[in-house]
C-alpha cells in the first residue's frame, strides 16, 4: 500500500472537482478530501448517489459540498463550458481534479468487441476527461497550488487479452495525463498525474471479475494515501508520474 500520512488540515480551503463521486472509490476519495478540509464539487450522473454523498459529508461537519448532476457519456461540447462557467461563477478557481469516473465496458476478445461499445468506453474514460480538463484548466491555472489526477490501470500499462476498450483507453488516458504533464512543466503551477487503483472492492471490479471473492480485495478506504499526497501540497514538483495506490 501507498505509504503517506496526511495531516488533518492537508487540503483546507481547497475547491476540489471528483468524478464518479457517487459510490466506490470516488465516494471515498470526496469524504476523505472533505475530511481534510476541501469544499468537494461532487460530479457523477445518479443524482441520488451524490446527495447521499452530499449528506453524509454535511452530517459529518465537513465543509458544505457541491452537487453536479453531470453524464459523461452523452455530455456535449458546450456543456462542458456551461459546467465551467458555473464553477466559475458560484467558486472562483479550481484547487483539484480527480478524474475518477469510468466504465470497463464487454471484456472479449478484440474481433468480437463492437464498435458501438469501444466507442462508449472511450467517450466515458478517455473524451469526456479531455473535455473536462481542458474547460477546467483556466479555472486551475488561477490556483497557487493546483492537481490533476488520472485514474488508470494495470492493463492501461502493459496490454492483456480481452480487456479490449478498456486498457486501450486507460492507455490514452496515461498519454492525456503525459502530455499534459509535460505542457505545464515549468509554466504552470498545475501538475498532471496518475493513479492506478489496482484491485479493490468496487462494483466496478466484481463485474470485471464475476467469479472472484470481493473480500480478496482491499476496501476504497484502504487505498486513499495516494489520492491524498497527489491532492495535497507535500506533492508539488511531482508531475508526469505514473503512482500505485497498492
Amino acid at each position: 500500500m501507498f505509504e503517506y500520512s496526511a495531516r488533518p488540515d492537508l487540503l483546507k480551503d481547497r475547491i476540489i472537482v471528483v468524478t464518479g463521486a457517487g459510490r466506490g472509490i470516488g465516494e471515498a476519495v470526496a469524504k476523505a478530501y472533505a475530511a481534510h478540509g476541501a469544499t468537494v464539487l461532487l460530479l457523477g450522473k445518479n443524482e441520488e448517489n451524490l446527495n447521499r454523498v452530499y449528506d453524509e459529508i454535511e452530517a459529518a461537519g465537513w465543509p458544505q459540498p457541491a452537487v453536479i448532476p453531470f453524464n459523461l457519456e452523452t455530455a456535449l461540447p458546450h456543456q462542458y463550458d456551461e459546467l465551467a462557467a458555473t464553477v466559475e461563477r458560484e467558486f472562483g478557481r479550481l484547487d483539484g481534479l480527480l478524474h475518477n469516473a469510468g466504465i470497463v465496458g464487454p471484456r472479449t476478445p478484440i474481433e468480437q468487441l463492437s464498435g458501438e461499445n469501444f466507442m462508449r468506453v472511450m467517450q466515458v474514460n478517455v473524451n469526456a476527461a479531455f473535455m473536462l480538463t481542458s474547460t477546467l484548466l483556466p479555472l486551475l491555472k488561477l490556483s497557487t497550488d493546483a492537481s490533476v489526477i488520472f485514474t488508470s490501470s494495470g492493463v492501461g500499462r502493459k496490454g492483456r487479452a480481452y480487456w479490449g476498450g478498456y486498457a486501450v483507453s486507460k492507455f490514452a488516458t496515461e498519454g492525456l495525463m503525459q502530455v499534459l504533464a509535460d505542457e505545464l512543466d515549468g509554466v504552470s503551477s498545475v501538475r498532471s498525474n496518475s493513479i492506478n487503483p489496482g484491485a479493490t472492492r468496487t462494483d466496478m471490479r466484481a463485474k470485471a471479475y464475476p467469479g472472484e471473492n470481493p473480500v480478496v480485495n482491499p476496501l476504497p478506504q484502504d487505498i486513499l494515501p495516494v489520492y491524498l499526497y497527489l491532492m495535497g501540497a507535500d506533492s508539488i514538483g511531482v508531475n508526469g508520474q505514473a503512482l500505485d495506490a497498492q
